[in-house]
């Protein structure tokens, strides 16, 4: 479910007419997390590491409302809740887009995840089986300690979807971070929001 913005009596109307004049509206910020405990915990547990911090992720999206706002036909609609659009890796070295709809409980959200990872995996398909505005899109890159990440897109598509970059976890000192990569559209999104969802990713990977 999504609900219109009235653009006359939001208070980020004259951001959202500014930046979204730009032939790139995006910024992005990279930010190091420690992930000590969460990495500890997920692996005691046998649970996946990479499915343990996504839903973290998406729990922390769904809690700040600007993450919630998508741009639909010039128009801004919030979404109740929004869902995960991540990159699976494939044996073959190739990658596949996934749809995993958000859930508030954590075990049944880890069972539709690993049904939906295993049929990205087998496939060959690079677009998700189903999709929409109400995603953020996720991406992983495991092998690299990244400092900074840019991502590809197609400026006549009008595309207002937060996407979330993952990196390498390392250690030092007993303790491991992972850089993470987080762009939103500038006329839904300030660097404040960024900034919430920063701090609340890092308390839920903390606990």
């Amino acid at each position: 479910m999504k609900t219109l913005i009235d653009i006359e009596k939001w208070s980020r109307k004259e951001h959202y007419l500014f930046f979204s004049q730009f032939e790139e509206p995006f910024f992005g910020v990279t930010v190091n997390i420690d992930c000590t405990s969460a990495y500890k915990t997920a692996k005691e547990s046998g649970n996946s590491f990479f499915l343990y911090y996504l839903f973290r992720a998406l729990k922390t999206a769904n809690e700040i409302e600007n993450f919630r706002y998508r741009i639909i036909d010039k128009q801004v609609y919030i979404f109740d809740s929004i869902n995960a659009s991540p990159t699976i890796n494939r044996p073959n070295g190739t990658f596949g887009f996934a749809y995993l709809e958000y859930s508030q409980g954590e075990s049944d959200f880890y069972a539709k995840a690993i049904k939906e990872i295993k049929r990205v995996q087998q496939s060959n398909d690079l677009m998700p089986a189903v999709s929409g505005e109400n995603v953020i899109h996720f991406s992983a890159i495991p092998w690299i300690d990244f400092t900074a990440l840019s991502h590809a897109r197609s400026f006549s598509y009008p595309d207002s979807s937060p996407k979330i970059s993952f990196g390498k976890v390392t250690e030092q000192r007993g303790v491991k971070t992972m850089p993470v990569s987080i762009h939103g559209h500038h006329g839904l999104i300030d660097g404040y929001h960024v900034g919430l969802f920063v701090d609340r990713f890092q308390e839920l990977m903390k606990n």
